[in-house]
């Protein structure tokens, strides 16, 4: 992690990374979710028309499953899960003889930003996604879509005369059991992140 600092009180604050520094992978560890609840990131793509889109996602939808790594979970009729999930296989194998264009991956790329507020922090994290298949093998586009990234890069940014007190924030509403039941949504919605996460990491893929 670097930083670069100016003078004392109106000093802008910027420090970089490339994997998650360790408040902030055990903030996306998948763990204590209900003491998490309130975090909202953005998640923010490019469409194929050029037009930026942000998807709002909480802390039941966010896994760090290394130092490097990020998978989340969209709703599979989001935008943004038609945006990123266009990173597929391409399905024609090249001619004999001709070298393909395309990434050794067996996915193409695609690019996002993740936002947050943390610590008092604004955090922006590049991110290079690829589909993840489902906890149980199936392929992406049933049940949730599931997505794997790696840091490309990150910082967090803060001034010295003010503290970001929150960002994007909200608090569970309904009953004590709606609460809980969200909490076990979150808690199973994390399992399958986990799952397909670490099958694909297993498999030396990013």
């Amino acid at each position: 992690m670097s930083s670069s600092v100016e003078s004392p009180a109106r000093a802008l604050d910027q420090r970089t990374f490339v994997e998650w520094p360790s408040e902030l992978r055990a903030l996306f560890d998948g763990e204590a979710l209900a003491s998490k609840i309130g975090l909202t990131a953005s998640l923010i793509t490019c469409d194929a028309r050029g037009h930026l889109r942000t998807s709002l996602l909480g802390i039941g939808e966010l896994y760090a499953p290394d130092a490097k790594s990020l998978a989340f979970a969209l709703w599979p009729g989001s935008r943004a899960a038609r945006t990123l999930g266009l990173a597929r296989p391409v399905s024609a194998a090249p001619a004999a003889g001709v070298a393909s264009s395309e990434p050794s991956d067996s996915h193409r790329r695609a690019h996002a930003a993740l936002t947050f507020v943390h610590g008092g922090a604004f955090h922006q994290v590049q991110l290079d996604v690829a589909p993840l298949p489902g906890a149980d093998g199936e392929a992406p586009g049933k049940g949730l879509a599931l997505f794997i990234a790696s840091i490309e890069a990150g910082e967090a940014q803060q001034v010295g005369y003010a503290r970001l007190s929150s960002g994007i924030a909200f608090e569970l509403s309904g009953e004590t059991s709606e609460q809980q039941s969200v909490l076990a949504r979150w808690a199973h919605q994390i399992d399958q992140l986990r799952q397909a996460a670490d099958r694909r990491l297993a498999a030396g893929d990013r």
